[in-house]
């Protein structure tokens, strides 16, 4: 099963508003957390009522999601969700946790360097994320990416619903997420 985490509440993800205005972190106070834990979120139950919404939404009725009986046969013991379903809720599990960057425009999901589903998420388990920062580097001007390691827990359950690299662009005060491309792929030969 996971190690013991605490939640960390009153912390937001960067570019959002905490709670009571509390000030956010600086650039050089987040680098110094690099390869740190910064924490788990709260436990979020998964019900057969979030796994129908998202099949709507998606057009994703397969069976296991959807039909307890095939679900059954099918040797998961009932509906699962979607690993896009529990993907999803990564951006709720970071508002907890991430700590809120001081001088930012915003943030914006850059994408995924790599994603897996170990363990399928059973209607009804309750799952929480755990985020360790792994990387913080100047893309542009004014932007910066962070590379956060993601475990996403299921409750009593020894192996992992997602495990995932995830990154997130910061942008600062007048900069855009699209400004600044082509020097940052002069910069990284290429690569954006």
């Amino acid at each position: 099963m996971s190690e013991p985490c605490t939640p960390r509440a009153g912390l937001a993800i960067p570019g959002a508003r905490r709670p009571g205005g509390r000030p956010g972190l600086t650039l050089d106070e987040l680098q110094a957390r690099v390869g740190q834990e910064l924490g788990c979120s709260s436990w979020l139950r998964i019900d057969q009522a979030a796994i129908r919404g998202f099949a709507d939404l998606t057009h994703d009725w397969q069976d296991i999601h959807v039909d307890a009986a095939a679900a059954r046969a099918s040797g998961f013991g009932g509906t699962i969700a979607h690993g896009f379903l529990t993907l999803s809720l990564l951006s709720t599990m970071a508002e907890e946790v991430v700590p809120q960057v001081e001088g930012l425009r915003r943030s914006v999901n850059y994408g995924l360097d790599h994603l897996r589903f170990p363990a399928p998420v059973r209607c009804g388990d309750r799952v929480r994320g755990r985020f360790t920062l792994e990387q913080l580097r100047p893309r542009a001007p004014g932007q910066y990416q962070l590379k956060h390691s993601v475990v996403v827990h299921i409750e009593q359950r020894d192996r992992p619903a997602l495990v995932a690299q995830w990154l997130v662009l910061l942008v600062a005060g007048g900069a855009e997420p699209g400004a600044g491309l082509a020097q940052a792929r002069a910069v990284t030969g290429g690569a954006p």
